[in-house]
Order: C-alpha cells, then structure tokens, then sequence
C-alpha cells in the first residue's frame, strides 16, 4: 500500500469551516474515485489538520488525483472555496511507506461480498463505479465491523443501486491477494433505481455466457459471474454469541436443469 500525510496549516477560528468543506467536498470526492481515509486529526492548538490517506499503488494514486480533479465535484468545490475565501494557510503532503505489520489485532485479509441479483425479466444488476469505470461489475463492497455477511450485500446493494434484495445462497468464495470476495445469490423484491456517491451508472442487463464479456471487463469478475449464472448456490448461515443464537439461513439451490 502507498500512503499520503497531508498537513493543512489553519486559523483557529476555520477549522469548523474548514471541516464542513472538507466534509462536503474533498471526502466524498475522494473515496468515489478509490481513494481510502485512514483517519484525520487537529492538533491541539487547532492550528494544523492532518490527515492520513491510502491507495493500492503510487500509479493508483496518481490515476485517481486524475479522476478528482475531472470530477464535477472538485470544480463544485474550487466555486465553494471562491465564497468562503481562504480556509487554509498552507498545505504540505509526504508520501510514506509502510515498514511493516506491528499490530497483532490487524486483519491480514479484508472480506468483501457481492450479488448477482436478477429481477422478473432474469435480467442481473450491475454497476459501474467512479474508480473502475472501465467496466460493468456486479454490486458490493466491503463488510463492517460486527456485520454478518448476508446483511452486508444487501446493504451495499442498496446503498450503491436503490434496490433491495432477497438472497438464496452463495455461489462462490475468490481470493484475490490479501481480499477474499464472497458472491451471493439473490432477487430483487423492491426500490428504485439509482446511482449513488459510488456507483457512476447501474442498471439492469440480459447477461449471458456469449455476451458477459462485453459488459465485464475484468478478468477477476467474469468467473464469479459465470459461476453465479449457473443458479447453484450452497447454505449461507449468520451467527450471533453471547448469547449464541441463529440469525439467518440462506438455504441455497440446487439447478437440477
């Protein structure tokens, strides 16, 4: 991973502007683009703002700088910053490297889920993101602290397409270096369609074997969907302790076709 320190020298009396700004327009420009905040910190004379940001490469990082500064959203924010005036004094970025894993609690693999979900028509949703708008995908992302997973794709489902979902199973788990991505199974039975601060299009697609290539674009994702196409997905079953107790079962299907 590659990181970035970024150091913005402030007055005191802008640091609440300063942050409504940063909130309404550098964050959310950021992360739709594939940028990751690890944190943000002021000190305590409330005159410097630090903030720390990750990126998979330094190529990465200066691909999705591209992609922020052609976003609608960055000249959005250079009009805002014209009618606020100077939020900040100065700003300096260092670019660190990791000198390695000193924190036993680290995860060594992040999880992520996604569905295909199919609507009456048998026709699967798929998205296409701010970051890898290369190609079409099938929805997801990644999953929260304490959440089970069925619970996890269905609300990133919906928060990246406005639809919600009913999930059969699952249909395959892929490792991909340290991500291991977990696709489900499902229908829709709800919502609307509609893009979010992640998703640059979505929509609904007659996918099939001899066209999947036209829409996928990467080569990691055309097995997961070719393998989810299929229709046989095994049980899926979520957990809680303290006191232990079932909280969902997804029973799976069997295509006997």
């Amino acid at each position: 991973m590659f990181y970035i320190r970024e150091i913005n020298r402030v007055l005191p009396e802008k640091v609440i502007d300063f942050n409504e700004f940063f909130h309404e327009f550098l964050y959310p420009n950021q992360i739709k683009n594939g940028a990751r905040l690890i944190g943000r910190w002021v000190t305590e004379m409330q005159d410097e703002i630090i903030s720390i940001w990750e990126y998979p490469s330094y190529d990465e990082y200066l691909k999705i700088e591209e992609r922020v500064v052609k976003d609608a959203m960055y000249q959005a924010a250079q009009k805002q910053l014209q009618k606020l005036g100077q939020l900040f004094l100065d700003c300096r970025k260092d670019f660190l490297t990791s000198t390695g894993e000193y924190s036993s609690s680290s995860p060594k693999q992040t999880i992520s889920v996604s569905g295909y979900i199919t609507n009456e028509k048998n026709e699967t949703l798929l998205v296409r993101t701010f970051w890898r708008a290369d190609t079409w995908e099938l929805p997801g992302g990644g999953v929260d602290e304490g959440e089970t997973l069925d619970r996890a794709v269905c609300r990133e489902i919906q928060e990246e397409t406005g639809m919600m979902v009913q999930l059969i199973g699952v249909t395959g788990v892929y490792s991909n270096g340290s991500t291991i991505s977990i696709v489900f199974l499902g229908k829709c039975i709800g919502g609307h369609l509609k893009t979010s601060n992640e998703t640059k299009d979505v929509r609904f697609v007659k996918l099939n074997t001899l066209n999947v290539s036209q829409y996928i674009k990467r080569g990691k994702f055309i097995p997961r969907i070719l393998d989810a196409m299929k229709g046989n997905c095994i049980p899926h079953e979520a957990f809680m302790v303290r006191p232990y107790k079932l909280l969902e079962r997804l029973n799976g299907h069997i295509n006997k076709e």
